[in-house]
């Protein structure tokens, strides 16, 4: 079997909530490897809530959906504040990036609580933005920013991350309708510790499965090497497109 769109292979799948310090309950799903325990954690943070972005983006829906087989690594979705998606909706209303740093944290909490190993963060679009912004404090391993658009993130605190020892990957599409590659190289290139991968043809959605698997690729290159390459083809008879 083809893996391809948005097929589901074989994952530990269950629902959570997370609880932010300024009360708020947040839902959400955490994938795990069906038979072992992972060798990493993403903690994934959606595109802008008011332009679409929700937990089911499809990037990080596929991440979901392939990786904890594939790469042996748990995926965390949620939604932030005031987003719905079939999931549900979580509690609150959108700020604008600004308490949407209690979501980070409270998800970043919860995979401590629940000893999932070397969470990283994985910002895409807005969610990039949240993860420079915020993820500074908080004990991940790294960052991966997915089409990072700049609006909200400053230049200081982009600069903040330079004495930061952790690895920022940063991946930009060549046509992306925000931050294209040498903007990104100029604004990036303060921090010693970031890997800039401009992606020829990429745009900011990533659409299509070529760009998809790109993105995975990556992904799972900062995250857990050895893993790589992923596999096109899926013999296990578990694995089913997603409904």
């Amino acid at each position: 079997m083809e893996i391809r769109g948005p097929i589901l292979l074989p994952a530990r799948r269950e629902n959570i909530e997370l609880h932010t310090l300024d009360g708020l309950t947040l839902v959400g799903e955490l994938a795990m490897p069906l038979d072992r325990p992972p060798v990493a954690t993403l903690v994934t943070l959606h595109p802008l809530p008011t332009a679409g972005g929700f937990m089911d983006s499809h990037i990080l829906r596929k991440a979901a959906g392939r990786l904890p087989a594939l790469a042996d690594i748990a995926v965390l979705r949620f939604n932030t504040r005031g987003t719905a998606s079939a999931r549900g909706t979580s509690e609150g209303a959108f700020d604008g990036g600004a308490s949407e740093a209690f979501d980070v944290a409270a998800a970043v909490a919860f995979a401590e609580q629940r000893g999932l190993p070397r969470p990283w963060l994985v910002g895409w679009s807005f969610g990039t933005e949240l993860a420079l912004k915020y993820g500074r404090d908080l004990d991940v391993a790294g960052v991966i920013l997915l089409s990072p658009p700049l609006h909200r993130t400053t230049d200081e605190e982009v600069a903040a991350w330079r004495d930061d020892p952790r690895p920022l990957v940063v991946l930009v599409p060549e046509l992306d309708d925000y931050l294209r590659p040498d903007e990104a190289r100029r604004r990036f290139g303060v921090l010693p510790n970031a890997t800039l991968v401009a992606v020829d043809g990429g745009k900011h959605l990533w659409v299509g499965e070529n760009q998809t698997r790109r993105v995975l690729t990556e992904i799972v290159a900062a995250v857990n090497p050895d893993a790589l390459p992923l596999p096109e083809e899926w013999d296990g008879a578990e694995g089913r497109p997603a409904s």
